[in-house]
């Protein structure tokens, strides 16, 4: 099927021109990835700039141990969304890179010596023991008996992401997404070393719950009356799912950008489209979409640059 019928344009860039100018030509390039980027771009600018539409923000924890961890602080310190979804990880992440320091790696390093030295390999960043699991015991427990001490005997996902942000600084997304008043719900929780010290502390207070029933409380009652929703999911499983699951609940989304390099032919979750959430009622068949088949830390700071100079 033709799309526009428009020619082809050849990119032309000067060393005095703007990454925004760059993306408007893009969208004229006619192929190949370039045009979805230029797309996710236009998108975001609507979604964001739109007062009447409920925006998601969802990551995948792995990204938060990369320099991304900074475009993401950002664009909460911003406010460039309202809602957080996102995965144990990146809690994790958060907490151990401001009280410590993750390495820069390699993909080709020998992981049984990495072993032996006591550091953990995560693709090409290397996260040394004592920055990770000890470190993140020590804050997390201090961080719920601090809660406890209050009063605090039951806590949702969304108030163990704001007793970290609480207790963090400015490089920081939790910290600011505490201080704009943006939940953060960590559906999978559990999985991931900030879930597994509020289980260690319910062996220790065991009157002490964690309510993630009642991050649907939350949920629902934005959705519900949100007039319009759109969503940046930043990779795949279940911090996108979580993102499309809710929105169905206002028959779908209205805007949605996907940035992925998973494919669809196994019929994953990750790898799928955001056009095929039409058919479950998580997009709407209306909505402004795209997806992005790239890597995220690549493309990101870049989307990132141009939304600044497109947003008033």
């Amino acid at each position: 099927m033709i799309n526009s019928g428009r020619p082809v344009k050849d990119i032309s860039i000067k060393k005095d021109d703007s990454v925004d100018s760059i993306f408007e030509q893009m969208s004229k390039s006619g192929g190949f990835e370039s045009r979805n980027l230029a797309d996710g771009l236009n998108i975001l600018t609507s979604m964001i700039e739109d007062k009447d539409c409920l925006k998601f923000l969802s990551f995948v924890g792995a990204v938060v141990s990369t320099g991304l961890r900074g475009v993401i602080t950002d664009m909460v310190k911003n406010k460039m969304c309202d809602v957080i979804i996102t995965t144990c990880g990146a809690l994790d992440h958060d907490i151990a890179r401001h009280f410590s320091n993750y390495l820069e790696g390699s993909f080709t390093l020998d992981d049984s010596e990495l072993a032996d030295k006591e550091i953990h390999r995560l693709g090409n960043v290397l996260v040394p023991l004592k920055s990770y699991g000890p470190l993140i015991e020590e804050k997390v427990q201090a961080f719920l008996e601090k809660e406890y001490a209050s009063g605090k005997k039951e806590m949702s996902t969304h108030d163990v992401c704001k007793a970290i942000g609480d207790n963090l600084g400015e490089d920081s997304f939790l910290y600011w997404a505490n201080k704009n008043n943006i939940p953060v719900i960590v559906p999978g929780i559990m999985d991931g070393a900030v879930g597994s010290q509020i289980w260690m502390f319910t062996q220790k207070h065991n009157d002490f719950r964690l309510n993630v029933a009642s991050d649907g409380d939350l949920l629902s009652g934005l959705i519900f009356k949100a007039k319009k929703s759109g969503a940046l999911m930043i990779g795949g499983g279940i911090s996108k799912h979580h993102t499309l699951w809710w929105n169905q609940y206002r028959e779908g989304l209205d805007y949605a950008v996907y940035i992925t390099t998973a494919q669809e032919f196994d019929g994953s979750l990750s790898g799928a489209l955001v056009r095929e959430a039409i058919s479950w009622g998580k997009v709407t068949q209306n909505a402004k979409q795209t997806t992005i088949h790239a890597e995220a830390t690549t493309i990101l700071p870049f989307l990132y640059l141009a939304l600044l100079s497109r947003i008033k």
